[in-house]
């Protein structure tokens, strides 16, 4: 907890630096919080499992959240102030047979409060950002996860720099995070078990063999980004400490348009290599590719796409037989290979390949966007399987704008022994996830 004291006494002091600073220089203090802005969401998300046996019982959960966020006006030429509050309850709705209950929505709990980001950031715009404190962070393979009613958020520094236009450079050290269902900071990440340490972390993957890890020393992560006319590529290291090193890179490049259809090519690859593992031995690689076309029809802006995966199968000495750790990511089916599906993609599903066709339409002048894919997997040790996903989202305009109600449905099937909801002995062929999502921006 020396971490946490240390950062929140920071933002406690600077808090009243800024104040006094801001008192004494301006003429009119409401200038000041004229120039502050607050923003936020309203969530009312409920969430339906249902696997294909009869064994198996349905899940459900209810959540209504609130996130309320708070940037400070810059003061002494670029210090500011941030903080969001988050707040989830089921309102007594949820039934907590564990058996029941889709706990990756808010938890095996009726309530989630925390303080979700609290932080000091210094900013030149357009050319460099620091910031410290609890925050969210979006990167490749450590984002926020946020497809529930609260994000992830982390503890650490995070700096962002742009030397020459169109090149960005990025590095993080994250020393805690708060998973999406946890109410504070703790030094553990998705391959730990629920309730590792006291933590409320449901929704995750867990240690093999119910190892009990000591405590993470967190990641550092650094990467750069550069555009160039329609190319686009970006690098990345992150060092998962104590559990793995990973390299990932991806190319983009969108070509001119040709009677009004703008084509698109990527290609992406992820390396990882580590001996000292508290997983075992580490090492695993993966690439992919993604084709399509963006276009612009009487309907509206849509866009289509075919992709592929593959993660190389190593051999049983290597953990998972190569597959991918990825520690902020696994089981939240939030990484960014192109292939990933909404409940899970080869990260969860281990060495093997897979190929996904997705098409994206908006109709009535960007008030409604329908999405439709479907994935297929061959994998070495968790079957072949296919995922059907539709997903339609509805965005009011006029006195309502900023409403908004979106519902997503994905259907699993096929062989995998991921359907069985980790029971022994069960068998699923399929696996069916709704998931109906209401929300204010304000």
């Amino acid at each position: 907890m020396k971490t946490k004291r240390t950062l929140s006494g920071v933002m406690g002091l600077a808090v009243l630096l800024a104040m006094g600073s801001t008192a004494a220089h301006a003429e009119d203090l409401s200038q000041f919080f004229a120039a502050s802005k607050i923003d936020g969401q309203i969530r009312s998300y409920y969430f339906n499992r249902q696997y294909g046996a009869p064994n198996l019982s349905t899940q459900r959960a209810f959540s209504l959240a609130g996130i309320l966020n708070i940037q400070s006006a810059p003061f002494w030429g670029g210090f500011g102030l941030g903080t969001s509050f988050f707040t989830a309850s089921d309102l007594g709705l949820n039934n907590m047979n564990s058996a029941n209950l889709d706990s990756t929505l808010m938890g095996a709990q009726q309530s989630v409060n925390a303080l979700g980001q609290m932080y000091l950031q210094y900013q030149a715009p357009k050319k460099f950002l620091i910031r410290g404190g609890d925050q969210i962070i979006n990167t490749p393979w450590m984002n926020s996860s946020d497809s529930r009613v609260l994000p992830a958020t982390y503890e650490g520094v995070y700096a962002q720099g742009t030397p020459l236009k169109n090149w960005n450079v990025y590095g993080a050290r994250v020393f805690r995070w708060k998973s999406r269902t946890s109410s504070n900071y703790y030094r553990d990440n998705l391959y730990y078990p629920a309730t590792y340490n006291g933590d409320t972390m449901y929704g995750g993957g867990s240690a093999p063999n119910n190892a009990l890890f000591p405590q993470t020393n967190g990641a550092l992560a650094l990467g750069t980004s550069y555009s160039l006319m329609g190319a686009k590529a970006q690098l990345w290291y992150y060092d998962y400490y104590q559990f793995t090193k990973m390299y990932y890179g991806e190319l983009n490049y969108k070509f001119s348009p040709v009677m009004g259809l703008v084509p698109f090519v990527g290609g992406q690859y992820v390396h990882e290599k580590d001996g000292s593992s508290v997983l075992g031995n580490v090492d695993s690689s993966a690439h992919g590719f993604i084709g399509g076309v963006n276009y612009h029809d009487r309907y509206g802006k849509g866009s289509a796409s075919l992709a592929y995966n593959a993660v190389k199968d190593q051999g049983s000495s290597i953990y998972g037989h190569g597959a991918i750790v990825s520690p902020y990511t696994n089981s939240y089916a939030t990484d960014p290979l192109y292939t990933t599906s909404m409940i899970r993609g080869l990260v969860e599903l281990g060495p093997g390949h897979g190929w996904k066709v997705k098409l994206t339409q908006n109709f009535l002048n960007n008030q409604v966007l329908l999405m439709a894919a479907f994935a297929r997997y061959n994998t070495y040790y968790n079957g072949n399987s296919n995922d059907t996903y539709l997903d339609v989202t509805y965005n009011f305009q006029g006195r309502f704008k900023g409403f908004s109600v979106r519902d997503r449905e994905e259907v699993a099937s096929g062989g995998s022994p991921a359907f069985n909801n980790g029971a022994a002995g069960n068998t699923a062929h399929y696996f069916s996830y709704n998931r109906i999502m209401l929300t204010y921006s304000f």
